[in-house]
């Protein structure tokens, strides 16, 4: 495969990096709309959002391995297909229900993508081509992130609901264009037999722990409908790990974890995912409640997020190709918490240049630290387990992320109801938005300045585990590979 369309290859995955980006906070701004529309209720709105969640972390770690034996440039395909067909159901839907099954068969779609794009780069690219390719990547994923608030409260403002999944069609129609034609068939020279019990475990613990994290800030983490699944979540991750022990050819292999590189880079890449996050579920609130901005307006005012990761990805490349990976990933999680806590020091006025100038730190770190953490991630991987191994890793960053949320949301949600005091009302405790509603004055603004606060705890604990995770990078994470590859890099395996 020549240099010139390798790269013109790696823009066709971008593309289906940024589809995924824009369409996971999309829907965010839209389900008042979806709630009036379709007369939607709470539980069928949180439906259109986890069904989503479940089945793409559930199916994340069977999709890689199935990429890895059937073909990853052929499931990269039939992927962009169900998730392009998906969001034309939903567009057509004529209720929530039907929006719940479309939102579920993207959720597959997306599963099948998310792996597989990355699995695509160390088969395409050598060592010292992959840093950039990665860096290139990182950053089509980081620009979906305000791409959703911007192009839903345009498409909202101007047009119908069903919008907002319409423009996910031709965003798949030309990635699949670009897919079909630009990228070489992969996939692995000595193909394992279906692993069908560590599929069936592992979708359904992840699935059950999951859905246990999202319904545990709702319900309370002692509640039986969320510390169950969790449970029972966690058990069958157990046993998943056993038998995968056991299994002559398992679908994921647990030496691995054995391997610095590729176990510390996979738990950089988890504290970067989970700190970002936190601030991206946090502040999107703080800017629409605090601030009083509308959806268009604070996708607007996060690109300094944006444009933060796109000068630290690059800069990363360039250090890495220097100094190996542990320099930019200890000084991209270093940078990050210096922006972290910069952000605890914002009030409700704050003027949006200090908020720009955090976002803008905070983005820079990520961008350092997220590109050679995955350079590291998958520069340990041998190519018939590509697919796999980054399944593995993509896995653990978005359970990462969905822990934060929940687990933030929590401290976000106690933090702001101390504030507020127990003399509260009922409505005003319940969110910020119930206390902006009641019309109150003096109350407003005490519940603006408690959820200032819960923000600021936030931001305290993400910045914490940042340096934490740069001491235990700096401590244990190889700065280049200690060994030769068991594989060397190839040109990928073509199908007849």
């Amino acid at each position: 495969m020549g240099t010139t369309k390798r790269w013109w290859a790696l823009v066709a995955i971008v593309l289906c990096t940024l589809t995924l980006g824009f369409d996971l906070t999309i829907l965010n701004v839209a389900l008042p709309t979806l709630a009036a529309d379709l007369d939607a209720g709470t539980s069928e709105l949180q439906w259109i959002v986890d069904a989503y969640v479940l089945v793409f972390a559930g199916l994340l770690l069977p999709m890689g391995a199935l990429g890895d034996r059937f073909g990853r440039r052929r499931l990269l395909l039939a992927g962009l297909v169900l998730f392009g067909a998906a969001s034309v159901l939903a567009v057509f839907a004529t209720g929530a229900g039907q929006v719940i099954v479309a939102r579920t068969l993207m959720g597959v779609g997306a599963a099948v993508l998310t792996p597989l794009t990355a699995a695509m780069i160390p088969v395409m690219f050598d060592a010292d081509e992959r840093p950039k390719a990665i860096a290139l990547l990182t950053m089509g994923m980081g620009l979906g992130l305000p791409l959703g608030p911007i192009i839903g409260g345009y498409l909202l403002e101007h047009f119908w609901w069903g919008s907002i999944f319409l423009i996910n069609v031709p965003a798949a129609a030309i990635a699949l264009v670009a897919v079909a034609t630009l990228i070489p068939e992969s996939r692995s020279a000595h193909p394992k037999a279906i692993d069908l019990a560590g599929g069936l475990l592992s979708t359904a613990g992840l699935t059950l722990f999951v859905y246990g994290v999202i319904e545990a800030p709702v319900r309370g983490w002692a509640d039986p409908l969320a510390l169950g699944p969790m449970v029972a979540g966690l058990a069958l991750l157990a046993v998943f790990v056993a038998v995968e022990r056991r299994t002559a050819e398992p679908m994921l292999d647990l030496g691995l974890f054995r391997r610095p590189r590729f176990a510390w880079g996979t738990a950089a890449g988890t504290i970067a995912t989970f700190s970002l996050a936190g601030l991206l579920f946090v502040l999107p609130q703080f800017l629409q409640a605090v601030r009083d901005l509308d959806a268009f307006e604070v996708g607007l005012r996060l690109l300094p997020l944006i444009a933060g990761l796109f000068v630290g990805a690059p800069v990363a490349a360039r250090l890495t190709a220097w100094s190996g990976t542990k320099v930019p990933v200890v000084t991209g999680l270093l940078v990050a918490a210096v922006g972290l806590l910069v952000g605890t020091a914002t009030a409700p006025d704050s003027p949006y240049g200090f908020v720009a100038t955090w976002l803008l730190l905070i983005g820079l770190g990520v961008g350092l630290a997220l590109s050679p953490a995955m350079d590291a991630v998958l520069g340990e991987l041998p190519h018939d387990d590509a697919g796999s191994g980054t399944a593995v890793t993509m896995t653990l960053r978005q359970t990462g992320g969905a822990l934060g949320v929940a687990l933030l949301g929590s401290l976000l949600s106690a933090v702001y109801r101390a504030g507020l005091g127990p003399d509260a009302p009922a409505a005003a405790r319940d969110s910020l938005t119930g206390a902006l509603a009641l019309g109150d004055a003096g109350l407003a603004a005490a519940a603006r300045q408690a959820f200032t606060d819960g923000m600021a705890a936030v931001l305290t604990v993400c910045a914490a585990l940042a340096v934490l995770g740069a001491l235990a990078v700096a401590r244990w994470l190889p700065a280049r590979p200690t060994a030769v590859a068991s594989e060397s890099v190839h040109e990928p395996t073509r199908s007849a």
